[in-house]
């Protein structure tokens, strides 16, 4: 039996709720256990329901939707107090910008991590497909 028609036997995953639950960076799985043990670092497997997450590679793609998303919300409050207040300092604007740009990249950055990994859970890509629920140590099976 080849991966593909094991795959098609599968219950199919809601891809949005995924997607959901990823920005929540919760486990796909189960919605509860925490997908990171650390900011980006993504669990071996999901301390609630053992689901592996290990199988991911969301490489470049978070960083770059986080660019995007972060780029457009800084650049359009940019134009719209020099728009309302062009005589406000420049100090105001080296402060203010730089801050609000980090903070809003640090927000975005894991939460964007964690929906794509739970895209690709969803659609069973890069392992997630063959991958079985782990046994938790000290849980019944």
């Amino acid at each position: 039996m080849t991966i593909s028609a094991k795959i098609s036997d599968m219950p199919a995953r809601n891809g949005w709720a995924a997607l959901k639950t990823g920005f929540r960076m919760r486990c796909p799985a189960c919605g509860e256990g925490k997908m990171f043990y650390r900011f980006l670092k993504v669990s071996d497997c999901c301390p609630t329901c053992g689901e592996e997450l290990h199988h991911h590679r969301a490489d470049d793609a978070p960083p770059y939707f986080t660019i995007l998303v972060v780029a457009h919300i800084v650049g359009a409050l940019m134009l719209l107090v020099e728009e309302n207040n062009d005589a406000l300092d420049l100090r105001v604007h080296m402060v203010v910008w730089p801050l609000l740009t980090l903070a809003l990249v640090f927000w975005f950055l894991p939460r964007f991590k964690g929906a794509l990994v739970a895209l690709q859970w969803a659609l069973r890509m890069h392992g997630f497909e063959t991958a079985e629920p782990r046994a938790l140590p000290g849980k019944a099976a």
